[in-house]
């Protein structure tokens, strides 16, 4: 044949809204034919949303999920199909991870994915068998192979002997591959390495769309059997990507009838005259902060949309992390559906103040002010007698914070707003935070970013806009939680420049404390916070889901336990 046409669905479907992603999956097909593609492809577990978690030990639900494919198949015709579904094997009571080959009105074949993940944010082990087949397509001559995610991420698996062994030309990838600032290179990497190695096309389609506190950023590929990037597409958005292959005649193909752990099925031609060719496109790429801003932005919008919530309310302190929550907020959701709440008291400053009114001012938002100083001395009176004798301390202070979670609490009851926390990961991790204070909310937008990152997202902000988005003087400021006079954060932690990579080597890298200081950190810092990241897992577990934007978060990636008396490198105990 001179050209293949394929198509890549690059969509943003729901998990469980099993009715509106067909109605997706149609639409995509539809416009997929009017491209006149002879194959359209769509991303792992299109059909249910990924991941579905717990969704799979239900029956019906994994009923339903075959049966919508049966259902789709009926309803498109004249385009071949590959797409992700849940599918299950009752009588054995198995649950698959599943592509259904579609085409002439009928499902042709079924591929189970065989690589199964079971490391950081995946769980498929728990829910999942593995598949035991390949599977090879037949197109007018052109040998396919079907894959899922993983099976091409693996180094000398069954799929890649398999697309070796019986010569695939043109390997298809479906995936849902949650994105971490860098993932897209990593991607590349994976891909490029896989079509050198079977000497293949390789048709990369990931999905796109945020789940909880995954990010899918998209970006699906189609890669030269020499590893070259032939297209790219947009990220963090929904794309049909089209790509025209121009393939010699396949000669001496081994015959499949006889291959062990092999299924084949024929495909017709749904076009057969002529195209015309088709340009392949590549996104431009996007830099770490660039990347890294817009997953933020869509985690939020996604998040907020699925859920049912039209608008997000946040305190506004004056200070950076907040600042920066409400760029995102108003970037994800709009002006008009953001709230801005300014709770001064009386260590608050003129200066921070100031700075949350040019914020909202600037961003064009409601802000709502409601001083806390009066609320917070009624406390006070009622708890004289508990608390009895002795100097004010940390309790005064989460006091404050507490009485500022009720105000946004209040106020999210009363309108059925989402109340946006605004702590950073640095802060996270170390318990820099007040438990159903700051910690109250019922989204944790920057939960995964780490202060100094706060500070470089910022800068971009402005410098996108061309403008001061977020006020120059909250930028430079000392950060502050402002709850006693002359508060500094730089009085309970090191430097954030010198916090985040000690806390980048322990919780991202899992290195132990003699590890951490062979790297020139100071060994006493690094002991307290080794102590503090520790004794802190437990409100960690209490926050709000956030989303992942580093290679490993809190909560899916990391999950250590609240009782833990490891400490290797600390010596014995006195």
């Amino acid at each position: 044949m001179p050209i293949l046409r394929i198509a890549q669905a690059q969509i943003n479907p729901t998990v469980g809204d099993i009715s509106a992603n067909l109605a997706m999956i149609y639409e995509h097909a539809r416009s997929a034919k009017a491209a006149g593609a002879h194959l359209v492809t769509f991303p792992e577990l299109a059909v249910t949303g990924y991941p579905p978690e717990d969704l799979l030990i239900k029956p019906r639900f994994l009923a339903d999920s075959r049966a919508a494919v049966r259902e789709l198949a009926k309803s498109c015709t004249g385009i071949n199909m590959v797409v992700g579904f849940a599918d299950a094997d009752p009588e054995r009571g198995l649950c698959y991870n599943a592509a259904a080959v579609i085409s002439q009105g009928e499902v042709k074949a079924v591929y189970r994915k065989k690589e199964l993940p079971n490391y950081g944010v995946f769980d498929e082990m728990r829910y999942f068998s593995p598949g035991t087949d390949c599977l090879l397509l037949d197109l007018d001559g052109v040998r396919l192979m079907v894959t899922i995610c993983e099976d091409v991420w693996v180094e000398g698996d069954d799929c890649e002997i398999c697309a070796l062994r019986q010569k695939a030309q043109v390997v298809l990838n479906i995936s849902a591959s949650p994105f971490h600032a860098g993932k897209l290179d990593v991607r590349k990497q994976i891909v490029a390495r896989f079509a050198r190695d079977t000497g293949s096309y390789v048709f990369y389609n990931n999905m796109v769309g945020g789940q909880d506190e995954l990010i899918f950023d998209g970006g699906s590929l189609a890669v030269s059997p020499q590893g070259e990037t032939l297209a790219c597409a947009p990220r963090f958005e929904p794309y049909l990507q089209v790509v025209d292959l121009e393939l010699p005649p396949a000669v001496d193909l081994p015959d499949l009838d006889d291959a062990p752990g092999v299924n084949s099925v024929r495909l017709p031609l749904p076009c057969p005259e002529p195209l015309k060719p088709k340009a392949p496109y590549c996104a431009t790429e996007m830099s770490y902060l660039a990347e890294t801003y817009e997953a933020l932005v869509l985690g939020t919008r996604d998040y907020m949309g699925k859920n049912g919530f039209k608008r997000a309310v946040l305190g506004l302190s004056g200070g950076i992390d907040s600042a920066l929550t409400a760029c995102i907020a108003v970037d994800a959701l709009g002006r008009e559906n953001v709230t801005g709440v300014t709770m001064p008291s009386q260590f608050t400053s003129g200066e921070t103040r100031g700075d949350a009114e040019l914020l909202a001012a600037n961003l064009g938002i409601q802000i709502i002010t409601v001083p806390v100083a009066h609320i917070y001395h009624i406390y006070l009176d009622e708890l004289r007698e508990a608390f009895g004798p002795g100097p004010a301390g940390v309790e005064h202070e989460n006091l404050q914070a507490r009485i500022r979670g009720n105000i946004l609490m209040a106020l999210s009851n009363r309108f059925g707003w989402l109340v946006l926390t605004t702590g950073n990961k640095s802060e996270t991790a170390v318990g820099y935070c007040t438990l159903y204070g700051d910690m109250a909310g019922g989204f944790a937008v920057i939960k995964d970013v780490p202060k100094t990152l706060v500070y470089e997202l910022s800068a971009f902000v402005n410098q996108k806009a061309r403008r001061e988005r977020i006020p120059v003087s909250t930028i430079e400021r000392a950060p502050s939680a402002e709850l006693r006079p002359d508060q500094k954060d730089s009085d309970s932690l090191p430097p954030y420049e010198v916090l985040d990579p000690i806390l980048e080597a322990y919780v991202e890298n899992d290195l132990v404390l003699d590890e951490i200081v062979a790297l020139g950190h100071d060994s006493a810092t690094v002991r307290e916070i080794i102590r503090l990241v520790d004794i802190n897992e437990y409100k960690r577990r209490q926050a709000p889901p956030g989303i992942k934007i580093t290679p490993k978060a809190f909560g899916r990636d990391r999950r250590l336990p609240i009782t833990n008396h490891y400490r290797p490198g600390f010596g014995p105990k006195p």
